[in-house]
Protein backbone atom coordinates (compact mmCIF):
# COMPACT_ATOMS: atom_id res chain seq x y z
CA UNK A 1 0.00 0.00 0.00
CA UNK A 2 1.41 3.50 -0.75
CA UNK A 3 1.52 6.76 1.20
CA UNK A 4 -1.80 7.42 0.51
CA UNK A 5 -3.87 4.03 1.18
CA UNK A 6 -1.80 3.96 4.77
CA UNK A 7 -3.32 7.29 5.63
CA UNK A 8 -6.68 6.07 4.43
CA UNK A 9 -6.59 3.39 7.13
CA UNK A 10 -5.66 5.87 9.89
CA UNK A 11 -8.71 8.20 8.70
CA UNK A 12 -11.34 5.39 8.91
CA UNK A 13 -11.05 4.53 12.35
CA UNK A 14 -12.78 7.55 13.29
CA UNK A 15 -13.24 11.16 14.55
CA UNK A 16 -11.43 13.28 17.34
CA UNK A 17 -14.42 15.25 18.92
CA UNK A 18 -12.85 16.64 21.89
CA UNK A 19 -12.60 20.85 21.97
CA UNK A 20 -8.87 21.04 22.67
CA UNK A 21 -5.81 19.10 21.70
CA UNK A 22 -3.05 17.97 23.13
CA UNK A 23 0.08 15.82 21.95
CA UNK A 24 -1.06 12.29 22.29
CA UNK A 25 1.24 9.14 21.06
CA UNK A 26 -1.34 6.37 21.01
CA UNK A 27 -0.22 2.34 20.71
CA UNK A 28 -0.50 1.22 17.71
CA UNK A 29 -3.40 -0.81 17.06
CA UNK A 30 -3.36 -4.57 16.80
CA UNK A 31 -5.92 -4.79 14.33
CA UNK A 32 -5.52 -7.19 11.46
CA UNK A 33 -8.68 -5.48 9.17
CA UNK A 34 -7.11 -4.83 5.78
CA UNK A 35 -9.11 -2.42 3.28
CA UNK A 36 -9.39 -2.94 -0.05
CA UNK A 37 -8.02 0.49 -1.59
CA UNK A 38 -8.80 1.71 -4.97
CA UNK A 39 -7.69 4.29 -7.27
CA UNK A 40 -8.00 5.41 -10.98
CA UNK A 41 -10.77 6.58 -13.66
CA UNK A 42 -11.91 4.02 -16.55
CA UNK A 43 -11.51 6.41 -19.37
CA UNK A 44 -14.22 6.55 -21.55
CA UNK A 45 -11.88 7.03 -24.73
CA UNK A 46 -9.19 5.96 -26.70
CA UNK A 47 -7.08 5.97 -24.04
CA UNK A 48 -5.67 3.31 -21.24
CA UNK A 49 -7.78 3.10 -18.18
CA UNK A 50 -5.52 2.27 -15.21
CA UNK A 51 -6.69 0.97 -11.98
CA UNK A 52 -4.39 0.04 -9.13
CA UNK A 53 -5.80 -1.78 -6.37
CA UNK A 54 -3.92 -2.22 -2.92
CA UNK A 55 -4.79 -2.89 0.86
CA UNK A 56 -4.41 -0.79 3.98
CA UNK A 57 -1.25 -1.61 6.54
CA UNK A 58 -0.66 -1.07 9.98
CA UNK A 59 1.80 2.27 10.83
CA UNK A 60 3.55 0.02 12.87
CA UNK A 61 4.47 -2.43 9.75
CA UNK A 62 7.70 -2.17 7.75
CA UNK A 63 6.06 -2.36 4.44
CA UNK A 64 4.38 0.59 2.99
CA UNK A 65 2.73 -1.14 -0.04
CA UNK A 66 0.45 -4.01 -0.11
CA UNK A 67 -0.92 -4.28 -3.49
CA UNK A 68 -3.40 -6.63 -4.10
CA UNK A 69 -2.15 -8.77 -6.96
CA UNK A 70 -3.74 -11.87 -9.14
CA UNK A 71 -7.34 -10.26 -8.94
CA UNK A 72 -10.05 -10.36 -11.90
CA UNK A 73 -10.92 -6.37 -12.54
CA UNK A 74 -14.02 -5.80 -15.46
CA UNK A 75 -15.53 -2.75 -15.97
CA UNK A 76 -19.60 -3.20 -16.83
CA UNK A 77 -21.96 -1.55 -18.84
CA UNK A 78 -25.63 -1.20 -17.73
CA UNK A 79 -26.44 -2.87 -21.42
CA UNK A 80 -24.68 -6.20 -20.50
CA UNK A 81 -20.94 -5.24 -22.05
CA UNK A 82 -17.41 -5.94 -20.04
CA UNK A 83 -14.30 -5.27 -20.64
CA UNK A 84 -11.27 -7.02 -18.84
CA UNK A 85 -8.73 -5.46 -17.33
CA UNK A 86 -5.63 -7.03 -17.57
CA UNK A 87 -2.13 -6.94 -14.52
CA UNK A 88 0.66 -5.11 -16.05
CA UNK A 89 2.48 -4.85 -12.64
CA UNK A 90 1.55 -6.08 -9.04
CA UNK A 91 -1.34 -4.22 -7.99
CA UNK A 92 -1.23 -2.49 -11.19
CA UNK A 93 -4.23 -3.01 -13.73
CA UNK A 94 -4.92 -2.23 -17.33
CA UNK A 95 -6.70 -2.15 -20.17
CA UNK A 96 -6.52 -0.18 -23.93
CA UNK A 97 -8.76 2.65 -25.07
CA UNK A 98 -12.80 1.42 -24.28
CA UNK A 99 -14.18 3.70 -26.01
CA UNK A 100 -17.26 3.45 -24.51
CA UNK A 101 -20.71 4.83 -25.66
CA UNK A 102 -21.60 7.95 -23.46
CA UNK A 103 -25.27 7.10 -22.83
CA UNK A 104 -24.75 4.84 -21.14
CA UNK A 105 -23.28 3.81 -17.21
CA UNK A 106 -20.84 1.82 -16.01
CA UNK A 107 -19.57 0.40 -12.83
CA UNK A 108 -16.19 -1.95 -11.81
CA UNK A 109 -16.33 -4.97 -10.52
CA UNK A 110 -13.33 -6.39 -8.62
CA UNK A 111 -13.09 -10.48 -7.45
CA UNK A 112 -9.90 -10.80 -5.73
CA UNK A 113 -7.77 -13.92 -5.45
CA UNK A 114 -9.71 -15.30 -1.76
CA UNK A 115 -13.19 -15.11 -4.22
CA UNK A 116 -14.30 -11.53 -2.27
CA UNK A 117 -15.97 -9.40 -4.71
CA UNK A 118 -16.32 -5.63 -4.97
CA UNK A 119 -18.82 -3.44 -7.06
CA UNK A 120 -18.83 0.45 -7.71
CA UNK A 121 -21.94 2.04 -8.28
CA UNK A 122 -22.69 2.78 -11.60
CA UNK A 123 -21.66 5.94 -12.65
CA UNK A 124 -23.08 8.33 -15.57
CA UNK A 125 -19.85 9.25 -18.34
CA UNK A 126 -18.55 12.37 -17.67
CA UNK A 127 -15.81 13.67 -20.37
CA UNK A 128 -13.57 16.49 -19.27
CA UNK A 129 -13.72 19.72 -21.35
CA UNK A 130 -10.68 20.72 -22.55
CA UNK A 131 -7.98 22.80 -20.86
CA UNK A 132 -7.85 26.61 -22.12
CA UNK A 133 -4.59 27.26 -20.80
CA UNK A 134 -1.56 27.12 -18.36
CA UNK A 135 0.86 29.64 -17.23
CA UNK A 136 2.30 30.54 -14.35
CA UNK A 137 3.96 33.85 -12.64
CA UNK A 138 6.27 34.94 -9.85
CA UNK A 139 5.14 34.71 -6.06
CA UNK A 140 5.53 37.88 -4.73
CA UNK A 141 7.18 39.88 -2.35
CA UNK A 142 5.89 38.87 0.67
CA UNK A 143 6.50 35.06 0.05
CA UNK A 144 9.15 32.83 -0.26
CA UNK A 145 10.43 34.02 -4.09
CA UNK A 146 9.46 31.16 -6.77
CA UNK A 147 6.89 29.79 -9.23
CA UNK A 148 3.33 29.63 -9.32
CA UNK A 149 1.14 27.10 -11.73
CA UNK A 150 -2.23 27.90 -12.70
CA UNK A 151 -4.64 25.91 -14.87
CA UNK A 152 -7.80 28.06 -16.52
CA UNK A 153 -10.94 26.27 -17.93
CA UNK A 154 -14.30 26.27 -18.79
CA UNK A 155 -17.42 24.05 -19.93
CA UNK A 156 -19.58 25.40 -23.01
CA UNK A 157 -22.10 22.77 -22.50
CA UNK A 158 -22.35 23.79 -19.07
CA UNK A 159 -22.72 20.18 -17.60
CA UNK A 160 -19.38 20.17 -15.77
CA UNK A 161 -19.07 21.87 -12.81
CA UNK A 162 -16.59 20.03 -10.61
CA UNK A 163 -13.02 18.79 -11.35
CA UNK A 164 -9.81 16.91 -10.12
CA UNK A 165 -6.28 17.90 -11.53
CA UNK A 166 -3.42 16.16 -10.85
CA UNK A 167 -0.08 16.16 -13.07
CA UNK A 168 3.56 14.92 -13.59
CA UNK A 169 6.89 17.25 -13.57
CA UNK A 170 10.11 16.76 -15.22
CA UNK A 171 13.08 18.80 -14.98
CA UNK A 172 16.61 18.73 -15.96
CA UNK A 173 18.97 18.15 -13.46
CA UNK A 174 22.95 19.14 -14.02
CA UNK A 175 25.61 17.57 -12.56
CA UNK A 176 28.02 19.91 -10.72
CA UNK A 177 31.41 19.05 -12.95
CA UNK A 178 30.56 17.86 -16.66
CA UNK A 179 32.72 14.90 -17.99
CA UNK A 180 34.33 15.05 -21.11
CA UNK A 181 36.12 11.63 -20.72
CA UNK A 182 35.58 8.38 -19.12
CA UNK A 183 37.64 5.33 -17.86
CA UNK A 184 37.28 1.98 -20.28
CA UNK A 185 39.40 0.59 -16.46
CA UNK A 186 42.56 0.35 -18.73
CA UNK A 187 42.64 4.05 -20.28
CA UNK A 188 41.16 7.52 -20.69
CA UNK A 189 39.26 8.58 -23.50
CA UNK A 190 37.22 10.70 -24.84
CA UNK A 191 33.46 10.75 -23.85
CA UNK A 192 30.65 10.84 -26.93
CA UNK A 193 28.44 13.92 -25.37
CA UNK A 194 25.86 13.04 -27.77
CA UNK A 195 25.74 9.03 -26.77
CA UNK A 196 27.09 9.08 -23.62
CA UNK A 197 26.33 12.49 -21.93
CA UNK A 198 26.66 12.17 -17.94
CA UNK A 199 26.38 16.06 -17.61
CA UNK A 200 22.67 16.74 -18.48
CA UNK A 201 19.61 14.44 -17.10
CA UNK A 202 15.90 14.26 -16.47
CA UNK A 203 13.88 13.36 -13.56
CA UNK A 204 10.18 13.68 -13.27
CA UNK A 205 7.93 13.19 -10.12
CA UNK A 206 3.73 12.72 -10.29
CA UNK A 207 1.47 14.86 -7.91
CA UNK A 208 0.95 14.12 -4.28
CA UNK A 209 -1.82 16.63 -3.46
CA UNK A 210 -5.76 16.86 -4.21
CA UNK A 211 -6.03 19.72 -6.40
CA UNK A 212 -9.72 20.08 -6.83
CA UNK A 213 -12.32 23.19 -8.24
CA UNK A 214 -15.77 23.96 -8.81
CA UNK A 215 -17.96 26.64 -10.61
CA UNK A 216 -21.26 25.01 -9.23
CA UNK A 217 -21.51 28.49 -7.21
CA UNK A 218 -19.88 31.09 -9.86
CA UNK A 219 -22.27 33.07 -12.14
CA UNK A 220 -19.98 31.40 -15.01
CA UNK A 221 -19.06 28.11 -15.57
CA UNK A 222 -15.62 29.18 -15.54
CA UNK A 223 -12.38 28.06 -13.81
CA UNK A 224 -9.89 30.43 -13.95
CA UNK A 225 -6.33 31.11 -12.22
CA UNK A 226 -6.63 27.75 -10.39
CA UNK A 227 -3.60 26.91 -8.13
CA UNK A 228 -1.80 23.44 -9.68
CA UNK A 229 1.91 23.82 -7.55
CA UNK A 230 4.11 26.30 -6.31
CA UNK A 231 8.07 25.97 -6.50
CA UNK A 232 10.25 27.37 -4.72
CA UNK A 233 13.25 29.59 -6.46
CA UNK A 234 15.79 27.90 -4.66
CA UNK A 235 14.70 24.23 -6.24
CA UNK A 236 16.70 22.49 -8.36
CA UNK A 237 13.72 22.25 -10.76
CA UNK A 238 13.94 25.43 -11.92
CA UNK A 239 17.50 25.65 -12.30
CA UNK A 240 17.78 24.82 -16.09
CA UNK A 241 14.42 23.84 -17.52
CA UNK A 242 10.70 22.60 -16.43
CA UNK A 243 7.72 20.76 -17.52
CA UNK A 244 4.55 20.02 -16.41
CA UNK A 245 1.56 18.07 -17.85
CA UNK A 246 -1.58 18.67 -16.05
CA UNK A 247 -4.34 16.06 -16.80
CA UNK A 248 -7.73 17.29 -15.81
CA UNK A 249 -10.57 15.38 -14.94
CA UNK A 250 -14.62 15.91 -14.75
CA UNK A 251 -16.20 14.98 -11.55
CA UNK A 252 -19.86 14.24 -10.34
CA UNK A 253 -20.48 16.05 -7.25
CA UNK A 254 -20.64 12.58 -5.25
CA UNK A 255 -16.99 11.89 -6.69
CA UNK A 256 -15.94 15.70 -5.89
CA UNK A 257 -16.97 15.50 -2.26
CA UNK A 258 -15.27 12.63 -1.88
CA UNK A 259 -12.25 14.10 -2.78
CA UNK A 260 -12.89 17.32 -0.92
CA UNK A 261 -13.29 14.55 2.40
CA UNK A 262 -9.76 13.02 1.46
CA UNK A 263 -8.23 16.45 0.80
CA UNK A 264 -9.20 17.73 4.33
CA UNK A 265 -8.32 14.38 6.08
CA UNK A 266 -4.64 14.16 4.73
CA UNK A 267 -3.80 17.42 3.80
CA UNK A 268 -5.28 19.77 6.34
CA UNK A 269 -4.61 18.56 9.56
CA UNK A 270 -2.24 19.98 12.12
CA UNK A 271 -3.96 23.25 13.96
CA UNK A 272 -7.07 23.85 16.16
CA UNK A 273 -8.82 25.34 13.12
CA UNK A 274 -8.28 22.29 10.74
CA UNK A 275 -11.36 20.00 10.15
CA UNK A 276 -11.39 16.42 12.26
CA UNK A 277 -10.54 13.29 10.63
CA UNK A 278 -13.88 11.68 9.33
CA UNK A 279 -14.54 8.56 7.70
CA UNK A 280 -13.94 8.89 3.51
CA UNK A 281 -16.95 7.62 2.19
CA UNK A 282 -16.64 6.15 -1.61
CA UNK A 283 -18.55 4.30 -4.20
CA UNK A 284 -17.32 1.28 -4.09
CA UNK A 285 -18.97 -1.96 -2.30
CA UNK A 286 -18.25 -5.48 -0.86
CA UNK A 287 -20.68 -8.09 -2.10
CA UNK A 288 -19.11 -10.71 0.12
CA UNK A 289 -19.37 -8.86 3.15
CA UNK A 290 -21.45 -5.29 3.57
CA UNK A 291 -20.33 -4.54 6.65
CA UNK A 292 -16.88 -4.12 5.35
CA UNK A 293 -15.10 -0.82 4.44
CA UNK A 294 -14.01 0.36 0.88
CA UNK A 295 -12.21 2.92 0.04
CA UNK A 296 -11.74 4.53 -3.12
CA UNK A 297 -14.19 6.27 -5.73
CA UNK A 298 -14.73 5.40 -9.27
CA UNK A 299 -15.42 7.87 -12.21
CA UNK A 300 -16.12 7.32 -15.58
CA UNK A 301 -14.96 9.79 -18.11
CA UNK A 302 -12.59 11.59 -21.09
CA UNK A 303 -9.49 13.29 -19.38
CA UNK A 304 -7.99 16.24 -20.94
CA UNK A 305 -4.65 17.56 -20.50
CA UNK A 306 -1.74 20.12 -21.76
CA UNK A 307 1.70 20.99 -21.22
CA UNK A 308 3.75 23.86 -20.46
CA UNK A 309 7.67 24.64 -20.11
CA UNK A 310 9.64 26.68 -17.69
CA UNK A 311 12.39 28.23 -18.98
CA UNK A 312 15.25 29.43 -16.33
CA UNK A 313 16.36 32.01 -18.66
CA UNK A 314 13.08 33.52 -18.69
CA UNK A 315 13.26 33.65 -14.60
CA UNK A 316 15.29 36.02 -12.01
CA UNK A 317 18.60 34.86 -11.28
CA UNK A 318 17.50 33.21 -8.00
CA UNK A 319 20.07 31.02 -6.09
CA UNK A 320 19.46 27.14 -6.46
CA UNK A 321 20.31 24.80 -3.37
CA UNK A 322 23.01 22.79 -4.33
CA UNK A 323 23.30 20.85 -0.44
CA UNK A 324 23.44 17.86 -2.49
CA UNK A 325 26.75 18.88 -4.08
CA UNK A 326 28.27 19.58 -0.72
CA UNK A 327 31.88 18.16 -0.04
CA UNK A 328 32.19 18.63 -4.20
CA UNK A 329 35.93 19.00 -5.30
CA UNK A 330 38.25 18.75 -7.52
CA UNK A 331 41.60 19.51 -5.52
CA UNK A 332 42.86 19.28 -2.03
CA UNK A 333 45.58 21.66 -1.32
CA UNK A 334 48.03 21.84 -3.70
CA UNK A 335 47.44 17.98 -5.30
CA UNK A 336 45.06 17.90 -7.62
CA UNK A 337 42.40 15.12 -7.60
CA UNK A 338 43.12 12.84 -10.91
CA UNK A 339 43.59 10.38 -12.89
CA UNK A 340 47.61 10.41 -13.85
CA UNK A 341 48.97 8.74 -16.79
CA UNK A 342 51.72 6.01 -15.53
CA UNK A 343 54.65 5.08 -17.76
CA UNK A 344 54.96 1.71 -19.72
CA UNK A 345 55.86 -1.27 -17.47
CA UNK A 346 54.44 -3.30 -14.51
CA UNK A 347 51.65 -2.45 -13.18
CA UNK A 348 50.55 -3.04 -9.54
CA UNK A 349 46.52 -2.90 -10.23
CA UNK A 350 44.65 -4.20 -13.28
CA UNK A 351 43.69 0.04 -13.91
CA UNK A 352 47.13 1.31 -12.39
CA UNK A 353 47.18 2.95 -15.85
CA UNK A 354 44.77 5.50 -14.86
CA UNK A 355 44.52 5.00 -11.13
CA UNK A 356 44.12 7.88 -9.21
CA UNK A 357 46.42 9.68 -7.27
CA UNK A 358 46.71 7.51 -3.67
CA UNK A 359 47.56 10.78 -1.94
CA UNK A 360 43.77 12.50 -3.04
CA UNK A 361 40.80 11.40 -0.79
CA UNK A 362 37.21 12.41 -1.64
CA UNK A 363 35.39 14.92 0.62
CA UNK A 364 34.23 11.61 3.03
CA UNK A 365 38.03 10.40 3.08
CA UNK A 366 36.84 6.99 0.91
CA UNK A 367 38.77 6.57 -2.15
CA UNK A 368 36.10 5.50 -4.44
CA UNK A 369 36.71 5.32 -7.75
CA UNK A 370 36.09 8.43 -9.69
CA UNK A 371 35.23 9.17 -13.12
CA UNK A 372 37.57 11.73 -15.30
CA UNK A 373 36.56 14.91 -15.82
CA UNK A 374 38.87 16.74 -17.97
CA UNK A 375 42.32 16.70 -18.93
CA UNK A 376 45.59 18.33 -17.80
CA UNK A 377 47.76 20.20 -20.25
CA UNK A 378 50.80 21.57 -19.24
CA UNK A 379 51.56 23.12 -22.77
CA UNK A 380 49.33 23.17 -25.68
CA UNK A 381 49.69 20.65 -27.95
CA UNK A 382 51.65 18.29 -25.68
CA UNK A 383 49.86 15.05 -24.23
CA UNK A 384 47.89 15.58 -21.20
CA UNK A 385 49.92 14.47 -17.94
CA UNK A 386 46.46 13.28 -16.43
CA UNK A 387 42.91 13.88 -15.94
CA UNK A 388 41.06 15.96 -13.30
CA UNK A 389 37.99 13.56 -12.01
CA UNK A 390 35.69 13.26 -8.88
CA UNK A 391 32.90 10.97 -6.90
CA UNK A 392 30.10 9.78 -9.07
CA UNK A 393 27.78 11.79 -7.04
CA UNK A 394 29.41 15.02 -8.32
CA UNK A 395 29.78 14.07 -11.83
CA UNK A 396 27.38 11.35 -13.06
CA UNK A 397 24.35 12.93 -13.30
CA UNK A 398 21.87 9.36 -14.40
CA UNK A 399 22.78 8.67 -10.35
CA UNK A 400 19.52 10.67 -9.94
CA UNK A 401 17.89 10.67 -13.19
CA UNK A 402 17.80 9.71 -16.66
CA UNK A 403 20.19 10.40 -19.55
CA UNK A 404 17.91 10.23 -22.29
CA UNK A 405 15.92 13.27 -23.01
CA UNK A 406 11.94 12.82 -22.98
CA UNK A 407 10.25 12.20 -25.90
CA UNK A 408 8.07 15.35 -25.45
CA UNK A 409 11.16 17.98 -24.29
CA UNK A 410 11.73 20.73 -26.84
Amino acid sequence: MNRRGCIYFVLISGAVTTGCRKPYDPPATSATNSYLVVEGVINAGPDSTFIRVSRTVKISDKIVANPETRAVLTVEGDQNTSYPLMEISKGNYASPGLNLDNNHKYRLRIKTSDNKQYLSDYVEVLNSPPIDSINYDLKGALTIPGVNVYVNTHDQSNKIKYYRWDYQETWMIISYYPSYFKSNGDTVLGRNLVTDNITNCWQSDTSSTVVLGSSAKLTQNVIFGQPIISIASSSEKVRAKYSILVKQYALSEGAYNFYINVKKNTEQLGSIFDALPSVINGNIHSVTNAAEPVIGYISVGSTSSKRIFIDNRNLPKWSTDTSYYAGCHLAFGLIPCCYYNFPPGPKNQVDAYINYNPNAYNISGNQDPLIPIDAIVIHPGTPPIGYTASTKQCVDCTVRGTNKPPAFWQ
